[in-house]
C-alpha cells in the first residue's frame, strides 16, 4: 500500500504543499501525553436483565455471556450451561451458514445471495456484536449481500422480507409529529443517519418505503469500514407515496399507498425530518442516498450550507469516479496531472452522471490552475450521451443540471456530430480516452459501441460500466475483454469476476464502488467536527484514493483496491478528509481532542486518532444499573 509521500505520482501542487506543511507541524509527545481508550473496553451499563438483555441484540451475547455476568444479570439457567468464546460461536455460525445456504432457499427463483442475507440479517436481529465482527472477518464475501448488488433484491421484495423494525419511518402522514417523533429513538446519541426517500433505488426505479434496505446496507458499511458504533446509527425512510403501480395495487406493501407528493408539499416533510434530527442529535451526519435526480441536487443545495450532510449519489460516486479516471492516466504511465487532457464519453445524465462530471470537470479545472479560465476549458474534455442522445444547447428542455455539458452546435457539426447522435456515433467520432456508463441500462456497450472504442486515441482505454446493481451494468467484463482485448482498464459498480484471458494473463474487473469513499467521508467529518462537508474534502477523499494503489497494481491494471482492506483505506480516506477540513478551518474536534489540539498533530498521529476511535465489534463487559 502506498501513501502520498511515498508515492511518486504527481498529485496537485497544492494538495502536496498542504501535506507536506502538516507533516512538519506536529507535537510528537502529543499522543504519549493524552489518553485514548478503545470503546469495546470499557464497561457497558444497562438498565435492563435477564429475558430482556437475550432480547436486545445491541448487548446480547448468547452463550457466551460468563458465569459472573449471568449472576449480575440474572441469566443463570436461560441459557445451556456450556459458555462459549465468540470464535467458537462464530465457527458454529458459520457452519449453519453454510448448511442452510441452500435450504433456506424459497424455490428455484429464490438466489442464494438472498438466503444468506436471510440468514444474517436474522444474526443481526439478535446479535449485533457477533454480526460484525462475521461481517469484518469476511467483508469480501458479505459486503455484497449487505449492500450491492443484493440490496437490490431485498429493496424489491422487502415488504416480504421484514421481520423485525430496524430504524425509523418518518411519512407524509407524520407532517407536525416529527419534532417530538424523533425521541422515539432510544440512542442519546447518533453520528450518523442515512436516509432515502425510496425514489431511486440503484438502478430499480421508484421503491417507496421498501428502500429502507439501501440504507440499513450503506449503514452496515459504516460500522463494519469506517468503525461507526453501530448503536450511534440510524438508517431512515422519509414515505412520501410510490408512484410504483404495482405497489400501490399490492396489499401487502407496508407504506403508504398514495402517489408521491411534490412541490413544496414534499419540500415540507424534508424540511422537518432535517430540523427534527438536527435539533435533537446536533453533530449528527446525514447522508442522503436513492433520492431521483430532481431533488437530488436541489435537496444537496438547499441543505448543505447548514447541515452536515451529502449526497452519496452525486458525490460519493464522484469521487469514486474520479479515483477510478486519474487510476486510468497512472494505468497509461502519465502523472495525474496529466487528467486534464483526457476525453470522455458519458452515458447517462440523472443524479450519477451530472455528480461525475461536475467533479472531473473541477478536478481538472484545479490542474489547470484553478481559475475561471481553467474552469470554462474543462469542460470542453466531455461528451454526454442520455436517452435522447448526445446533449447540445439544440436540446428543447434541457435539465439545467446538464446544460453546462451540452456541446456547441458548431462545434459538434465539425466532429460529424449532431444534437441526439447516438452512444455509437459518438464512440466512433470521439475516440475517447473513457467510456463511462452511468445510465442505469443493462448492457448499453454492445458490441457495436465497444468495437467503436478500438479507434481510441488513448494507449490504453478504460471502460467504467458503473450501474448498479449487477443487471443494470453497461457491460460485463467479459464482453469488454473480449472485444477491445487485454489492453485495456476495466471497472464496474457492482462486483464482477476477473477474467482470465489465457496464456496467464488476466483481465481485471475493479470494483468502483462508493465504499471505498462514503465510509472514510463521514468518519473524517465525525472526528474532525467539521460544520459541514466542503468540496476540498470530497476531492481529498478522491485523490487519498487515487494514490492508494501502487505503482505494479496500477500497470497491471488494478486501479481500485480489494474490498478486503476496506477498513484499511477508510482510515487512510478519514485522515485526508480531517486534514482538508483542517487546512480549510473547518475543524471544531470531536470528544477528546479539540479543534486547536487536532490542528498540531501530523499526518501519521491524525491516522493514529482514527484508528482509535474506529468502533471494534468485541463484547462489552455488561453492568446492571437499577433506573
Amino acid at each position: 500500500m502506498t501513501n502520498f509521500f511515498s508515492n511518486k505520482i504527481r498529485l496537485s501542487s497544492s494538495l502536496l504543499k498542504r501535506f507536506q506543511r502538516h507533516a512538519t507541524s506536529a507535537t510528537p509527545s502529543l499522543f504519549i501525553t493524552r489518553s485514548y481508550t478503545n470503546e469495546g473496553n470499557r464497561p457497558t451499563i444497562v438498565h435492563k436483565r435477564s429475558l430482556d438483555i437475550l432480547h436486545d441484540p445491541w448487548f446480547n451475547k448468547g452463550t457466551s455471556f460468563t458465569m459472573t455476568e449471568r449472576d449480575r444479570l440474572d441469566l443463570r439457567g436461560l441459557l445451556p450451561p456450556n459458555v462459549m468464546s465468540t470464535e467458537l460461536q462464530i465457527e458454529r455460525f458459520m457452519i449453519d451458514l453454510k448448511r442452510l445456504e441452500v435450504q433456506a432457499r424459497d424455490g428455484p427463483s429464490d438466489p442464494n445471495a438472498l438466503a444468506k442475507w436471510r440468514i444474517l440479517n436474522r444474526l443481526h436481529d439478535r446479535n449485533e456484536t457477533m454480526y460484525y465482527k462475521v461481517l469484518i472477518a469476511n467483508i469480501e464475501e458479505y459486503a455484497p449481500v449487505v449492500y450491492t448488488p443484493t440490496v437490490g433484491l431485498v429493496c424489491q421484495n422487502y415488504s416480504g422480507l421484514f421481520r423485525r423494525p430496524r430504524g425509523m419511518y418518518f411519512s407524509a402522514e407524520d407532517r407536525g409529529e416529527m419534532m417530538s417523533m424523533v425521541y422515539n429513538w432510544p440512542a442519546d446519541q447518533v453520528d450518523m443517519i442515512v436516509v432515502t426517500d425510496g425514489s431511486r433505488i440503484l438502478g430499480l426505479g421508484d421503491l417507496g418505503v421498501q428502500g429502507i434496505g439501501i440504507a440499513i446496507g450503506k449503514l452496515d458499511l459504516y460500522v463494519a469500514a469506517a468503525g461507526i458504533n453501530p448503536q450511534r446509527v440510524l438508517p431512515v425512510m422519509i414515505d412520501v407515496g410510490t408512484n410504483n403501480e404495482k405497489l400501490l395495487k399490492d396489499p401487502l406493501y407496508l407504506g403508504l399507498q398514495q402517489h408521491r407528493l411534490e412541490g413544496d408539499e414534499y419540500l415540507a416533510v424534508i424540511d422537518e425530518f432535517m430540523q427534527a434530527v438536527f435539533t435533537r442529535w446536533p453533530l449528527v451526519i446525514v447522508q442522503f442516498e436513492d433520492f431521483q435526480s430532481k431533488w437530488a441536487f436541489k435537496l444537496l443545495q438547499r441543505y448543505r450550507n447548514t447541515y452536515r450532510m451529502f449526497n452519496d449519489d452525486v458525490q460519493g460516486t464522484a469521487g469514486v469516479a474520479i479515483a477510478g479516471l486519474l487510476g486510468a492516466v497512472r494505468a497509461q504511465g502519465r502523472p495525474m496531472i496529466d487528467f486534464p487532457k483526457m476525453k470522455i464519453v458519458v452515458a447517462g445524465a440523472g443524479s450519477a452522471g451530472i455528480g461525475v462530471l461536475n467533479a472531473a470537470r473541477k478536478t481538472m479545472a484545479r490542474m489547470l490552475g484553478n481559475n475561471e479560465v481553467a474552469f470554462e476549458s474543462a469542460k470542453s474534455q466531455f461528451w454526454v450521451v442520455d436517452a435522447k442522445g448526445l446533449i447540445t444547447e439544440e436540446r428543447e428542455n434541457i435539465d439545467p443540471e446538464a446544460l453546462p455539458f451540452a456541446r456547441n452546435v458548431r462545434e459538434a457539426d465539425r466532429q460529424g456530430l449532431r444534437e441526439g447522435a447516438s452512444l455509437v456515433e459518438v464512440v466512433k467520432q470521439v475516440k475517447p480516452d473513457v467510456l463511462l456508463g452511468l445510465s442505469a441500462v443493462g448492457g448499453l456497450f454492445s458490441k457495436e459501441v465497444l468495437e467503436a472504442l478500438k479507434d481510441s486515441t488513448s494507449t490504453r482505454p478504460a471502460v467504467f460500466a458503473m450501474s448498479n446493481p449487477t443487471n443494470n451494468a453497461e457491460c460485463t467484463p467479459e464482453e469488454a475483454f473480449s472485444i477491445l482485448g487485454d489492453n485495456i482498464i476495466f471497472a464496474s459498480g457492482s462486483p464482477f469476476k476477473d477474467v482470465d484471458l489465457g496464456n496467464g494473463h488476466i483481465g481485471h474487473c475493479n470494483q468502483g464502488n462508493n465504499m471505498y469513499l462514503f465510509p472514510g467521508i463521514g468518519l473524517g467529518t465525525l472526528l474532525s467536527g467539521s460544520r459541514s462537508i466542503s468540496d476540498g474534502m470530497l476531492q481529498a477523499a478522491a485523490e487519498c484514493l487515487a494514490a492508494y494503489m501502487s505503482e505494479e497494481e496500477v500497470v497491471s491494471g488494478i486501479i481500485f483496491p480489494s474490498i478486503s482492506r476496506i477498513r484499511d483505506i477508510t482510515k487512510e480516506v478519514a485522515t485526508a478528509v480531517i486534514m482538508e477540513a483542517i487546512e480549510e478551518d473547518l475543524v471544531e474536534g470531536y470528544r477528546n481532542i479539540d479543534a486547536r489540539d487536532l490542528r498540531k498533530l501530523n499526518k501519521e498521529e491524525i491516522l493514529k486518532h482514527v484508528n482509535k476511535n474506529m468502533w471494534t465489534p468485541e463484547y462489552p463487559n455488561l453492568v446492571y444499573k437499577d433506573d
